[in-house]
This record gives C-alpha cells, sequence and structure tokens, in this order.
C-alpha cells in the first residue's frame, strides 16, 4: 500500500476543502505574511527535534505503539471530538500492573486520535500552503485546533505570533476537553497556546522568555485596541484547557465571556503573589497577612506566659 498523503489523512479532497491552490503576490496587504505561499517558502522550517516533533516523551510512545498497532493507523480529522493528548478515562491507568491493568492500554492511556493526527502530519512534512488550509478550514474546528496545535510544536518561537495574531478575535466555539465540558472560543485557545506551556497534562515546548515577554505585551496592546479596559491577567489565570483532568469534567463555560467588554476585570491574585498559581484561593484572605497575624499572636502569648513565670516567681 503507498504511503498516505497529506489528503488521504485529512480526509478531505482539494475541490472540496478550501485548500489554497495558487501562489499569493508577495505585495498583498490582505494576507499575513505568514501565510503568503510562494514556491520558496512553501517547506516549512521546523523548530526543535526533526524526530520527536517536540512531544512529551510518554505522549510520543504511545502514539507510536497505537499506530504500529493499526488502532490508530486509519484516522482522518473526521475522527477528531477533542484535543486532549489521551482519551477520557484512560490517563489514570497509569502505575497499575498486574491484574488491575487495564488491557491495551499504555503506561500514559489511550493515545487520542487528535495527537496521532498531529504526529502522523509531522512525519508527512506538511507544507505552508497545507497548513494555511487547516487554520482556515471551515470543515471543522477540531482540524483547525490541530493546525494551531501543529503551529505551537513545530514552529519558530519568533514566528508564533505572526501565525497566531489574526485569529485573537475568532469567536467559533471549541471544547477541547475529552467529553466536553470546557467550551471556549478560539480566540481564548489562541491566547492559551501563547501564554501557558501545560495542556490538559502534556507540554508545549518551552518559548524564550524574551519573546514571551514580547507577546504578552503585544496581547495587551490588543487587548486595548479592540476591548477597551482589558486586562491580559485573566487570561493566563483562566484554567480553562490547561490542567489535567479532574475527576469530573468542568461545567464552566468560561463565564467571563459574557461579561460587558467595557467592565474593568477584579485581579484574580494579591498583588505579592502575582506569579503563584495558587493565588487565586486567597481572594478574600490573604495567607501572608495570615501568617502575620498568627505570628503576633504566638508572640502575645508567649509574653504573656513569660510575664506569668515572672509573677510566678516573685
Amino acid at each position: 500500500m503507498a504511503d498516505p498523503n497529506f489528503h488521504d489523512v485529512m480526509g478531505f479532497n482539494p475541490a472540496t476543502a478550501g485548500e489554497v491552490i495558487y501562489e499569493d503576490d508577495a505585495g498583498d496587504t490582505t494576507i499575513p505574511d505568514i501565510q503568503k505561499i510562494t514556491k520558496r517558502n512553501n517547506t516549512l522550517p521546523i523548530h526543535g527535534s526533526h524526530v520527536t516533533m517536540n512531544l512529551n516523551p510518554l505522549v510520543l510512545e504511545n502514539i507510536v505503539s497505537s499506530t504500529r498497532s493499526s488502532t490508530k493507523s486509519t484516522i482522518t480529522w473526521v475522527n477528531v471530538k477533542h484535543l486532549e493528548p489521551w482519551e477520557r478515562g484512560t490517563r489514570k491507568s497509569q502505575g497499575m500492573s498486574g491484574f488491575f491493568q487495564v488491557r491495551g492500554v499504555g503506561a500514559g492511556g489511550i493515545i487520542s486520535s487528535a495527537f496521532c493526527l498531529l504526529y502522523k502530519l509531522f512525519t508527512l512534512k506538511v507544507t505552508r500552503k497545507q497548513l494555511v488550509s487547516m487554520i482556515n478550514s471551515t470543515q471543522s474546528v477540531y482540524l483547525r485546533g490541530i493546525g494551531f496545535m501543529f503551529i505551537r510544536y513545530t514552529q519558530p518561537p519568533a514566528d508564533l505570533w505572526a501565525w497566531y495574531a489574526p485569529y485573537l478575535d475568532d469567536d467559533e466555539e471549541v471544547d477541547p476537553r475529552s467529553g466536553g465540558g470546557e467550551k471556549m472560543e478560539v480566540g481564548q485557545m489562541i491566547r492559551t497556546l501563547l501564554t501557558k506551556l501545560d495542556w490538559y497534562g502534556t507540554l508545549f515546548p518551552r518559548i524564550p522568555i524574551p519573546i514571551q515577554k514580547d507577546i504578552d505585551n503585544r496581547l495587551r496592546e490588543h487587548g486595548r485596541a479592540y476591548h477597551g479596559n482589558y486586562d491580559n491577567n485573566w487570561d493566563r489565570n483562566a484554567g480553562n484547557g490547561r490542567g489535567p483532568r479532574e475527576d469530573e469534567p468542568s461545567t464552566s463555560t468560561s463565564h467571563h465571556h459574557h461579561r460587558h467588554r467595557d467592565e474593568p476585570r477584579r485581579p484574580k491574585r494579591c498583588h505579592h503573589h502575582q506569579k503563584h498559581y495558587h493565588c487565586r484561593k486567597h481572594r478574600k484572605k490573604c495567607p501572608s497577612k495570615a501568617k502575620k497575624a498568627r505570628a503576633e499572636e504566638t508572640k502575645a502569648t508567649g509574653d504573656t506566659h513569660n510575664k506569668s513565670n515572672s509573677t510566678e516567681a516573685v
């Protein structure tokens, strides 16, 4: 059997998929420069490993095993129903052995169709033309999501803003969580990809600090220009699409999107804990103040005890 090509893997033909089949004019200002397709730039650069696609070793191991066992060898985008690395309910099988191990489940769990397809596209050496077709697809929002994740895993950090900026206000709805329950707009997913390393228990490649600072500044400027009084901190702390699965899927539907755009957003962390994730728990009671109060109480108790001992001695 011949090796699958891009159209076989994606499950569509170029006549109906809206794939870009022309060469763009370099002077056309209506198309983002990074999406302009010419004969010279159609081959995409690859940042980091040209073998592992910068994937977590456990994720990659399960992708390879699933492909070899033919359980995921014939998938197309039609099979993709979420964007997590693991199928629902299988991740907890790690560490089990003997009679309690689930047959056919690897050390990490059952790898998802989305990540199998993501790696398969990497091995096929997706071109710029094909990637542009994916992220602008009208067939499936999950096809677009795979394209955006492919960019995050493989493209140079310096190019991420150019790829993602046109989609920051994209309001198409996607639910990346396996089993559902965490709907968000594509624009919110893009912000997550730009500002967070963790994606449902796996990690994206680290962005160099100078580039990350520049991205954060651009996000703030974009927010001020398009949303009035906007603070990017809310999006960095929202939690959607980043943490590993809990026992029950979240029923949150990103309620902050329903707020009026001109309404000032309250900070979700106390001032002296800007860089700590746990501070959302301390909106009402600051832990530092509590610690200081306990120290003063202990000191006062100690002084009283010493005074009583002195009185008894007299």
